[in-house]
């Protein structure tokens, strides 16, 4: 039995009664069966079983649980890099936690995978247009003052006597172009659209033919990944004893170690669960 058949068990579905023997077979398996495998495959890869969960969705406490299971593996790993050694316990548990966030991120990521719009809120952009400038004296606008609402600038005269200018605009809300309206976007590479292949322009014109290779944008993954940047954005939040050059040249490849290690304990994880669905 593969990873990829757990989830459509937990889906909401009628029970089902058959006559048929007991069997080993991923078709065959009872309820019953499929916990017990997981329980067992978790016993023996558990920071694996709970990435892949988290990944698909099926329990938000997945997702916390493999966070946390990968920062301690990171706790015990950061004692090896120099720059994160030097720092303090606290602060450097806070610097391994924020990389695991966004390690778990970039490793759930998928071509069906969505973003929050960071160009609007709800999927509309307010836009202000000039309408008018209106002068205007004090005494015309003593109801205002009242009321409370204040001129944009008052410039005094002689005596008591001052002009008021009052500035008009017309706000009006458009759809976000980014978005068109959907406060997300998708993930999906913008050159092959998810398909991880793209038409190699140069070879279909010499040949004659539709060539494709492996996307050049996203290396033939389908999706693009999350810059290391706003990694690096979050850790100067916590510390700014890491600098760029640092982080270029030594945290940034503990992180993407981070990465690596939810990718390899999945695989562990899928070799449990066959061992134990045999």
């Amino acid at each position: 039995m593969r990873l990829e058949s757990i989830p459509k068990y937990f889906a909401p579905k009628s029970p089902t009664f058959s006559d048929s023997p007991r069997a080993t077979a991923s078709d065959s398996l009872t309820g019953t069966d499929l916990m017990a495998a997981i329980g067992m495959c978790q016993a023996q890869a558990e920071l694996g079983m709970a990435a892949f969960l988290g990944k698909m969705g099926v329990s938000d406490a997945d997702k916390v649980k493999a966070v946390l299971l990968l920062a301690g593996k990171g706790m015990v790993e950061s004692v090896r890099v120099a720059p994160l050694r030097k720092l303090q316990d606290d602060i450097r548990a806070r610097v391994i936690l924020v990389m695991s966030v966004f390690a778990f991120l970039d490793y759930s990521r998928s071509a069906a995978s969505v973003s929050a719009c960071d160009a609007c809120c709800d999927g509309f952009i307010e836009e202000r247009k000039f309408v008018m400038n209106k002068l205007a004296h004090a005494h015309d606008t003593v109801a205002s003052f009242v009321r409370g609402d204040l001129p944009a600038s008052i410039q005094p005269i002689e005596g008591r006597e001052m002009l008021v200018r009052h500035t008009y605009y017309d706000v009006t809300k458009k759809v976000c172009k980014k978005c068109s309206g959907k406060r997300v976007i998708s993930t999906a590479c913008r050159d092959c659209s998810g398909r991880c292949e793209a038409v190699d322009r140069e070879e279909t014109e010499r040949q004659g033919v539709p060539v494709k290779r492996a996307c050049k944008r996203c290396g033939g993954r389908g999706y693009e990944r999350i810059p290391a940047s706003r990694a690096y954005e979050a850790i100067q939040q916590v510390t700014e004893d890491i600098s760029p050059a640092t982080w270029d040249k030594t945290v940034k490849p503990f992180y993407d170690g981070l990465i690596r290690t939810l990718e390899c304990e999945e695989n562990h994880a899928e070799q449990a669960l066959q061992r134990v669905t045999a």
